[in-house]
């Protein structure tokens, strides 16, 4: 299987190098959306969040940097004395970012690259070795201490499964505690796709030679979860990262990894834009939750919008039936939480707010057929005008496998190899040249 992996990775790539070329570190593959006539308004998922580090210093600015960030002045490396601060953390149990520190007498604190759920992420330079890495600062709340041990652990045995690291899954060098912070030091990459989208695709999407040779890697870092029986548990487009020239990819943020076969029961696994089906009926889940992740970033990645919404579990499942048909009975028998969804008969309930006493309403609806316009090649091709007809029959293959990726049974879901396999991602000659817009 490696050798057929590496025969298509070879020929992706050198058709992306003949096709495309470099200009400012951004390769064609992703510059050649170009903008559309305006469309109907959707959830704007580019809305800037505001991650300002309160306790840092304040930045002699400069001009944006290539990856996003901010030119700033940083202090020259030194050691914090302790005693300078009363407390090293936030009352949130985040570390005080300040640049200039250096951590573990080694990493010299360049930018605060924001924080999520469970830790901050500055980037620094590594003064043995003169390379950038990204650090990941986990909180100070013994769960989430438990829980980045657990991450560093599923993260060795994927190195230890890839030693030629040709899987596309971030790498770990090495971890340390810092000021009582399990501290995190990995490869350095760029941005993640979501900023991708947001500086290259905004609402229309990339080139879907750049979404194939990302659909790629991306299933060649799934054959490698599901060989070490893992699932990663939240893939999305912000938790996929690329390279400055933006040809390479790698999964990460594996904080939500769990071992295959600690599938407990719950509807609140996995973001939830992102979230299969089987998770929110309450069906024992296994690797074909990551699958349609895949399948949910792969739409996004091409026209620029989420493929499924909804504020809850129950309006994401009316989304799903609107776009993918009814839900199997065999499906619904497995289900421990079917009936906050469907009566006996298989009406679904859609539990809406009323727009005039805001209220929450119970509608029934039988939804027993896709709405035409909602189904996923329909959208695809509303968001592609005047395509050629190899075009046409490129833009053919992606929808057919985004079908199977986003099937909703799981039984039938495709699996990462036979993903591989597919014509979209495998079939002979070189890449078409055609710019999809």
């Amino acid at each position: 299987m490696d050798m057929q992996e590496d025969r298509i990775t070879a020929r992706l790539s050198a058709a992306a190098h003949h096709e495309t070329k470099v200009t400012d570190g951004v390769s064609d593959a992703a510059q050649t959306a170009t903008v559309r006539p305006n469309q109907p308004k959707e959830l704007d998922m580019f809305a800037d969040d505001d991650n300002d580090d309160m306790f840092a210093p304040e930045p002699t600015t400069g001009p944006k940097k290539e990856d996003g960030t901010q030119a700033v002045r940083v202090p020259e490396a030194k050691q914090l004395d302790r005693s300078l601060l009363d407390d090293w953390d936030d009352p949130e149990g985040y570390y005080r970012i300040i640049l200039g520190e250096l951590l573990d007498d080694r990493y010299h604190v360049q930018t605060n690259l924001g924080k999520g759920v469970f830790s901050a992420v500055v980037r620094a330079i590594d003064t043995t070795t003169n390379r950038t890495v990204a650090i990941k600062i986990i909180r100070t709340q013994e769960s989430m201490y438990k829980a980045g041990m657990k991450e560093i652990e599923i993260l060795q045995t994927l190195a230890e499964a890839d030693p030629e690291d040709k899987k596309h899954i971030i790498r770990l060098e090495r971890h340390f505690e810092h000021k009582g912070h399990l501290c995190m030091v990995f490869e350095n990459l760029s941005i993640n796709l979501r900023e991708v989208l947001k500086k290259f695709g905004r609402d229309i999407g990339i080139n879907i030679i750049a979404v194939r040779q990302y659909a790629l890697q991306m299933f060649l870092g799934l054959t490698l979860l599901k060989k070490c029986e893992i699932l990663h548990a939240d893939l999305k487009p912000d938790n996929v990262l690329v390279n400055e020239r933006r040809n390479q990819l790698k999964i990460a943020d594996l904080g939500s990894a769990m071992s295959a076969d600690e599938n407990d029961v719950t509807d609140a696994l996995v973001s939830r834009f992102y979230r299969a089906p089987e998770i929110m009926l309450g069906i024992k889940h296994d690797y074909a939750i990551d699958m349609w992740s895949i399948g949910c970033t792969l739409f996004e990645l091409y026209t620029g919008k989420i493929c499924f919404t909804g504020s809850t579990n129950n309006q994401m499942l009316k989304a799903i039936l609107e776009c993918r048909g009814k839900i199997p009975n065999r499906m619904l028998k497995r289900s421990e939480f079917w009936s906050q969804h469907f009566e006996p008969d298989g009406t679904f309930l859609s539990q809406e707010i009323d727009n005039v006493t805001r209220r929450e309403v119970v509608r029934r609806m039988n939804i027993t057929r896709t709405v035409p316009a909602k189904e996923l090649k329909a959208r695809l091709f509303a968001s592609s005008k005047g395509l050629s007809p190899a075009d046409a029959k490129e833009l053919n293959l992606f929808a057919d496998l985004l079908d199977k990726c986003l099937a909703v049974d799981p039984v039938r879901r495709i699996t990462p190899t036979d993903a591989l396999k597919h014509p979209f991602i495998s079939r002979p000659g070189p890449v078409p040249p055609h710019n999809i817009r």
